[in-house]
């Protein structure tokens, strides 16, 4: 997000490899690492954290030359970790999304209910758009619809990005109650850059406005819209968000997007309302 008080900014990154704040313990480093294998496992860190990451980037966090860097970013295609788009970036793909989530009904369950308006979401503004949901202070893609234009965003299915740098994540952290936000940033912020108070005044924004925005947070040139969905208890139980090139969804065009999409929401929450009322198959949105 760009603008005065409503913006959300990533922090510095760690100049060290090796200094990854990440959720598991450290531990004390093997005598005989196999440094392949141990590249290997900390570019799939990385995309956990970042989203995205190119060669460069890797040959510089892990101090190899490039073609090492492309070569492992290869594997980790193969295995489904990571997926790489045109535009030279690695993404964090489906199997990284699958070790994070494991197997979940309740996740197919959303996905079935809101893919039919999802799809008509993306008639009415023939772009990309997402289904996200919140994992502790990650952001998930459960599914992606592509637009059929030539110039478009992919689809992050089964990508994991930190949540406060997508618009949809922006969304459902703005809707969790302040005792769930200390617990999940005892620090006060998801960013060692970051300052606690902007953090939750930006959140604040976020709330207010019924909406977050990601303006170039992920990758340059991308902006999103993301807004929650609510579960029949009030509680959110995903965002659904709409991304596309700058150029196409610029900051004039944000308030009329942002109503379009909580229309569409707003016709998923009944949804849900008639799915949790034991209906057999979820109505088809026409």
């Amino acid at each position: 997000m760009r603008a005065e008080d409503t913006t959300i900014r990533s922090g510095e990154s760690s100049g060290s490899a090796r200094e990854l704040s990440m959720d598991t313990p450290p531990k004390e480093r093997p005598a005989y690492a196999i440094s392949s294998v141990d590249n290997a496992l900390y570019l799939i860190q990385l995309l956990a954290r970042d989203g995205c990451l190119g060669v460069s980037e890797a040959a510089a966090e892990l101090g190899v030359a490039k073609s090492t860097a492309h070569r492992l970013l290869g594997m980790l295609c193969y295995w489904g970790y990571a997926t790489k788009d045109g535009d030279r970036l690695y993404r964090s793909g489906p199997s990284l999304g699958a070790v994070h989530r494991g197997a979940s009904r309740y996740d197919d369950h959303r996905t079935l209910v809101a893919r039919p308006f999802l799809e008509r979401l993306r008639r009415e503004f023939n772009e990309t758009v997402h289904l996200i949901v919140l994992r502790n202070t990650s952001a998930e893609f459960l599914t992606s619809l592509e637009c059929n234009r030539a110039l478009r965003i992919g689809s992050r299915a089964g990508a994991v990005m930190p949540a406060y740098r997508t618009s949809g994540g922006q969304a459902l952290l703005a809707a969790l109650p302040e005792a769930e936000l200390t617990r999940l940033f005892p620090d006060g912020s998801p960013d060692a850059g970051m300052d606690a108070v902007e953090f939750r005044r930006a959140l604040a924004v976020v709330r207010r406005r019924g909406y977050g925005i990601n303006d170039g947070l992920t990758e340059r040139g991308i902006v999103a819209i993301g807004a929650c969905v609510r579960g029949p208890d009030g509680r959110p139980v995903a965002a659904m968000c709409v991304s596309a090139p700058a150029l196409r969804l610029q900051k004039r065009h944000l308030p009329r997007a942002a109503e379009v999409l909580h229309r569409h929401i707003a016709l998923l929450e009944a949804e849900f309302v008639q799915a949790s009322r034991g209906q057999a198959e979820p109505r088809v949105a026409g």
